[in-house]
This record gives C-alpha cells, structure tokens and sequence, in this order.
C-alpha cells in the first residue's frame, strides 16, 4: 500500500538552521535525515546521551565517569560521578535584563520578570528556606498557580539540593494532603488565590486547613497574589510574607549534587487510590529537557513559549523548564478560554510575539467548533503548535494551518507524568502526517509489543520503551523495595518498560496513538481504541464532546455505550443518532458503532484533562465508588455519583427485562 503523503514539511532552509539539524551535522549524520539520528540515538546510548551533555554544555562541578554504568530497567546509572544542579542550569543563560519569565493572565495584564530579578528572588527565598532548616533532600511543597511565585520557590529550593512538589489551588486541601503528607514537607508556600474563567477565587481558608493537615510543616510562606488579606495568628506554624522570603540581599549559591539526586516529585492523578509520587533527578531531568525543548521544540535565546497549563499537570516542569535553554517562559492563571475572552491565549501570544504555543486536543477541536478565529490576532511569530495530553484529531491539522498559520509546524506529543517528558512528537527534520505524531523522540527506543511481546509494526501493540531513559523515575516515594514501581511498567515485561497505551507504529516511522490500552474496547474478540471514536464523533459540530467505554457484562454479554454532551442548542434526535453512528462507520468500522448512544452533562476527567474510561466502566458495572475513583482527583466529583446511577438503573432495567 502507498504510503500517504505528509500534509506538513518544513522548508529546507528552516530545518538546517534548526538546532537538531546543527546537532546531527555534529554527529557526521546528515541534518535532515531524523531517521538515521534517531536510529543512532536509541542504538548508541551513550555517544547520544554523551553529545546531549556536550552539545548543551552541560556545567558539571565534577565530571561523570562514564555515561550509562548499567544499563537496566529499573535501575539504569546514568552518569556517576557527576554533580550538578537543575537551578544552576535555568538561571546560568539569562542576561541581567533578558526576561526570563512573562507573567499573564486571563484578563490580559501581566508583567515582566528579568534575568537580574528571578536570580534575586531565587537567591532570597533559598536564604529563606535555608535559615528554617531546609536542606538537601527535605521536602519544599507549593500549593499555587501559574504565576511565577511556583517557579520562583521551585528553583530556590532546588537550588538547595531540597526536593520540590507543586499543586494548582482548584485541589480541595484534602486532595493536596493527599499528596503532600506522604511527602513529610519542611516548608509549604501557598497563595491566597487565583483566577479563573471571571472569578477570583478565595484560597485563604483553603490553604490553613491544608497547613493544619501537615504536621511536619516549619513554617507557611504565604503569597500575595489577589490582594486577599492574610488573617493573623490562625497557622499551626511560622508564618513569613512573600514580600520578606522574596526580598532580601543575598547572593546565590547553588549545590551541587549527584546526578541522581532528587529534584521533584510529580503525583499521578490518584483516581484509583492514594497518588503515586513519581521522583526525577537533576541530572535526567536537566538533559531530557534540554533535549526535547532545545532540539526537537528548537526552542533558543529570543524565543517565548506559551503552554497553557496548571501547576499539578507535568507540562508546567517542561514549562520551568523552559529557561534551561535560555528561553523566556510565559506563566499564564485563569482559564485557557474565559467567557469574556474565549480567544484569550491568542490575544496575549500575539502580544508577547510567542514562538513556541502549547496546548490541548479539546482546546483546538473547541476553537474551531465554536468559530473562534486566531488570525485576526498576528500569529507571524508562531512557528510551532505543540498538542499534548490525547491524541490530536487529524479535522485539527488544516484548522491550524489555516487559522494559525501555513509555516506553522503542528507538533502532537505523547508523553507522560512518569518520564515527564514525551514519547514521541515531531521536530524540525520530520514530516507531520495529520492525526499522526511524526516519529519517536530521539533517546527513546519506542515499539509496539503483540500479546506475545513480540514487536509489530502497521498493527495496533502496546507502547513500551526497551532501552532506558535518563528522565525514568528514580523511585515512587514510601516504595523502599521498589515493588509498586516495578509493578507499575515492568510486570508484563519483563526489564521493558510497558505504558498502558495502545499505538501503531507505522512502517513510515510515525506514530498513530489508540488510547489507553487498559480501557481499550474489545468486541467480539476485536481490539478497538476509543480515540478513534472519540476522534469520529466529536468532529461533529452537535457534540461538544463523548466517551466511549465497553463493559463486560455478568451474563457474558458487552455492552459499548457512547455518552454524548452536546453543544448549546442542540437535541439528541433519531437524526442525530444516526449521523453519529454514520459518522463512526466511516471512519473507523462497523464494529465501532456503539450499541447505545447516552446524552450526558458532562464527561468526567481527571485533573489534567484524561477522560476517566476505565472508572467510568467500572462504574457502569457496579463496582462501588470508592473501589474504583477517588473523587477529589476528578474535575466534577458529582458526575462520579452520576455515572454510578446510570450503571445502577441499566442494571435494574436488565433484571426486569433479561431481553
């Protein structure tokens, strides 16, 4: 069969100005050839991952031995001997008056922060924390949003070798304790409040009572944000003002430590249980980033990037992260699309002449459904969209193109919290094949396992990693024999990395993400991906957005119900049911037409965007509610209760009426 033609090549020019074209030519490969570099990358670790640290310059206080020690999943070395740190590293290509950091917000204002500025303010919180009694490998936690106070105390405590966690204030205190207790904090920096979708909103209370819920706490630096007031005399611990952390003299110094040395710990959504603290190392982290944001976002000094996100979603650390190239990064609180100024992201992009914009499948798909056009705003400094967090419709590919921009390279990523970076994407040197993501990142040697673990391609197999990664978690916290980690990627392989998503890696190089493999939907002995539904109806301008799940049944039966929320205005109808199930037969198969299809309010997600398939499932069929969701970590905890009445009531209808 012909392989499809790409619906996007950068031009020659632009790819061999590229940093990962410079870095290949570096290599004897030639620049424009990303299948031969990442062949290379994936069979020759360590002359990769050793031209990473040399081509980044990487600023070590005493050099590594020798790149990967032992080469074992769990439990690869990556460069022993070496100390470092991830502080250092931002902070060491910013200008005194270059900015560093574009704080904005929903309601279009904002303010600059300098080179000169962020390492004072870095230098005086770490003094700060210092003189309460923080050290190398206490815990510094922050419950706060977007704005640059969150990079600010992260890279301070960074800078002292402590270990950083950060959640976004729309978590109730129990949610956030939920994570932070099992992390046993020195310190908790928490703001009084933050913005979203035209109201502000009040954290003060929330933020005491989560200070109350960590006995292990020295003391509450507590941020001014919204101009709240802070009540007097009501904190179990010391209390200290931003304004005194922020603003004394100091100089900074920044530890150096191992490379393996704990940096953060980023929680996984905790839907099913207590959330897993997922810890990456300076090192791994300083050389993943700079790879996936220096070369295949070819971000630079003079550029700007603007990704939305929140403080608990992984892409806020690739957003901080953004400095380690000598980049500017833009924070940004409030929602992506308020009500007053739904092309708000847009608006300000244009403004601050942003060359990297990052986003989400939903946000593009509901542009484009709602009629909202970015060209009316000048988007000529955009030069890449990136898309992550699902897999990106290919209806969105000519959208961009035409309402953002023809040059614009269109960037779909798959990644995760666990790597804390991406699987695969694009670069400068790939094609892009709509509804495609262009290739594996370079270091990642990516295949598609068959049920039998042998690899397949141009079949649909799970996503595992063979060869290691030097961003690979550490450890999960409160896991001293390694046990959950192992269980959680390397149980149904054995010393190979398994995800839990369902891909196609194509005979072009290309990967086609299905979904999660654990909600994957299994007819008749078929394997079928709820993307591509999800993908088929949404484009449709009826349904704002759908779920499909399959559902084992006690009988022996399976039922595939699709639940459909639809746009203002519009009725579920006969006629609708049927351009729906027209709609997947054309483009996915027969077998994908769902049996029932279920108008609903609302589809529940996690708290960074995932549709909860599986609870949602396990709802349907019958399993109690606090077996299967923890309802704190879902967007709307009410929509839990609800799914569980709508499997009950299909239940008792089944009771009365077996047929």
């Amino acid at each position: 069969m012909t392989a499809p033609a790409p619906f996007f090549t950068l031009d020659p020019e632009t790819t061999a100005a590229s940093r990962i074209a410079e870095f290949a030519r570096r290599q004897g490969i030639d620049g424009g050839d990303y299948a031969v570099l990442h062949h290379w990358s994936v069979n020759d670790l360590e002359g990769f991952w050793g031209a990473v640290w040399e081509y980044f310059d990487i600023d070590a206080k005493t050099p590594y031995e020798r790149v990967l020690a032992e080469e074992r999943m769990p439990g690869a070395r990556w460069f022993p001997g070496a100390t470092l740190n991830y502080a250092h590293h931002a902070l060491r290509n910013l200008a005194d008056d270059d900015v560093a950091i574009v704080a904005l917000d929903e309601t279009g204002s904002g303010y600059e922060v300098t080179g000169r500025r962020l390492r004072a303010q870095v230098a005086s919180v770490a003094a700060t924390l210092r003189d309460l009694g923080v050290g190398q490998g206490d815990r510094v936690v922050g419950y706060l949003p977007n704005t640059p106070h969150a990079i600010v105390a992260f890279l301070a405590a960074a800078s002292l070798g402590a270990v950083w966690s950060v959640c976004g204030q729309d978590y109730a205190p129990k949610a956030a304790a939920d994570r932070f207790a099992q992390l046993q904090p020195t310190v908790l920096v928490a703001a009084d409040g933050y913005l979203f979708n035209g109201t502000r909103h009040d954290r003060r209370d929330a933020a005491l009572e989560l200070a109350r819920a960590l006995p292990t706490l020295k003391a509450t630096v507590v941020v001014d944000h919204m101009g709240l007031p802070w009540p007097s005399g009501t904190y179990p611990s010391l209390v200290i003002p931003w304004a005194d952390a922020a603003t004394r003299t100091e100089q900074l110094a920044c530890a150096p430590v191992p490379f393996d040395h704990p940096l953060w710990v980023v929680f996984s959504s905790g839907t099913t249980g207590l959330p897993k603290g997922i810890v990456h190392g300076h090192g791994g982290v300083v050389l993943e980033h700079l790879k996936t944001l220096g070369l295949h976002s070819d971000l630079g000094p003079g550029d700007r990037l603007l990704w939305y996100t929140t403080t608990h979603w992984m892409m806020w650390n690739l957003v901080v992260s953004t400095l380690l190239t000598g980049a500017t990064t833009c924070t940004y609180d409030g929602s992506p699309a308020p009500h007053a100024r739904p092309d708000a992201l847009w608006e300000l992009a244009s403004r601050n002449r942003v060359t990297v914009f990052g986003t989400s499948p939903q946000y593009l798909l509901g542009m484009a459904k709602f009629g909202i056009d970015p060209s009316v705003h000048d988007l000529s400094a955009i030069r890449v969209v990136g898309c992550t967090g699902s897999a990106l419709p290919a209806s969105a590919y000519p959208w961009v193109r035409d309402h953002v921009g023809q040059g614009v390279l269109l960037a779909s990523i798959s990644g995760g919290t666990d790597i804390v970076s991406g699987f695969a994407g694009s670069a400068p040197n790939t094609p892009v094949w709509a509804g495609e993501l262009s290739a594996p990142h370079l270091g990642v040697a990516l295949a598609a396992y068959d049920s039998e673990g042998s690899a397949v391609v141009d079949q649909v197999g799970e996503l595992v990693v063979t060869r290691p990664m030097p961003s690979m978690p550490l450890y999960f916290w409160n896991d001293p024999d390694g046990t959950r980690y192992h269980d959680a990627y390397f149980s149904s392989y054995p010393g190979v990395w398994r995800h839990g998503d369902w891909i196609t890696l194509t005979g072009r190089g290309s990967v086609i993400v299905h979904g999660r493999s654990d909600s994957t939907l299994n007819r008749n002995g078929v394997r079928l991906g709820s993307a591509d539904i999800h993908e088929a109806v949404e484009r449709l301008p009826e349904i704002a957005e759908a779920l499909a799940v399959g559902a084992e049944e006690p009988d022996g039966g399976y039922w595939m119900p699709l639940f459909v929320v639809l746009a203002p205005g519009t009725a579920l109808d006969d006629t609708l049911r049927d351009r729906i199930r027209d709609a997947i037969r054309a483009s996915t198969s027969p077998r994908h037409v769902p049996d029932e299809i279920i108008e609903v309010p609302a589809i529940p997600h996690t708290r960074t965007g995932k549709k909860l398939e599986v609870p949602v499932k396990r709802l349907l069929q019958g399993a109690a509610v606090e077996q299967v969701v923890n309802p704190a970590a879902v967007d709307a905890p009410e929509l839990v209760d609800y799914y569980a009445r709508l499997g009950a009531e299909r239940r008792n209808r089944r009771r009365r009426d077996p047929a």
